[in-house]
């Protein structure tokens, strides 16, 4: 099986050890993982503002540079529901005004085979025990997109569940945004705010060490608030907590 990463914008610019972290994990599961080095955005930001002409050339190549991967791994809930939800809907679109033929038939065949880190874990290669230490206590936000475009249910609480040396404990409210939703965050700041503030205080209810998600998009917001407030949570993605191990510990 050939498996390409596909870390999105926020991971490669602003959190390279969770790509680091997959490739760790996969590998540590003897899966070989390619990255491809000509990957770049999906377009999820400018779908979301209301560019959709302006995400279809990023659509287009995200196709082409994945085109001839089995499956196409990505440490991101939002950015998976952007090429399984979305890039359907784009393509059909296209295709229904008359100038987009091709490219509904160049995005069909990557939507099927984009999976989210724990996806893939679970339902690819059919495991739970990835053989992870972490002897923390830990929460889990359970964010949007996986929560609701990508319905990934217990996958990521059945992966957390198997770590050795982790306290997995509930987090209230764990359904509920915590307020980044992407531009949803610069266009209605104090709202966002607010949500996150909420989110930092169920986090804090807990008692746990850390408030772990798979998007780093929402642990970044989260983990501003709670940074400004002194919270002493702290936010790790799930890539993170599943590549640790007693040899290479994370934090």
């Amino acid at each position: 099986m050939r498996v390409a990463l596909f870390l999105t914008c926020v991971n490669d610019t602003l959190y390279p050890d969770t790509g680091r972290a997959v490739v760790r994990l996969l590998s540590r599961l003897g899966v070989d993982v390619d990255f491809p080095l000509a990957q770049t955005c999906c377009g999820q930001a400018h779908y979301n503002t209301g560019y959709r002409h302006e995400t279809e050339p990023l659509a287009r190549h995200y196709a082409e540079v994945f085109a001839d991967y089995d499956a196409i791994v990505t440490p991101s809930g939002s950015c998976a529901a952007m090429v399984r939800e979305l890039y359907p809907r784009l393509g059909e679109r296209a295709r229904a005004e008359g100038r987009g033929e091709a490219l509904a038939d160049l995005l069909a065949p990557v939507v099927p085979k984009t999976y989210e880190l724990t996806e893939f874990l679970v339902d690819v290669l059919g495991v739970t025990d990835v053989g992870a230490v972490y002897p923390h206590k830990v929460t889990y936000h359970p964010t949007c997109h996986g929560l609701r475009s990508l319905g990934l249910g217990d996958r990521p609480r059945r992966l957390l569940e198997a770590v050795r040396g982790l306290e997995l404990v509930e987090l209230p409210g764990a359904d509920e945004c915590c307020g980044f939703g992407g531009t949803f965050a610069v266009k209605n700041a104090g709202v966002s705010a607010a949500m996150g503030a909420d989110k930092m205080r169920h986090a804090e209810s807990t008692d746990a060490e850390v408030l772990c998600a798979a998007d780093n998009s929402c642990l970044m917001h989260l983990g501003g608030t709670m940074s400004r407030a002194g919270s002493a949570v702290r936010p790790v993605h799930i890539a993170e907590i599943l590549a640790s191990t007693g040899e290479e510990p994370a934090r």
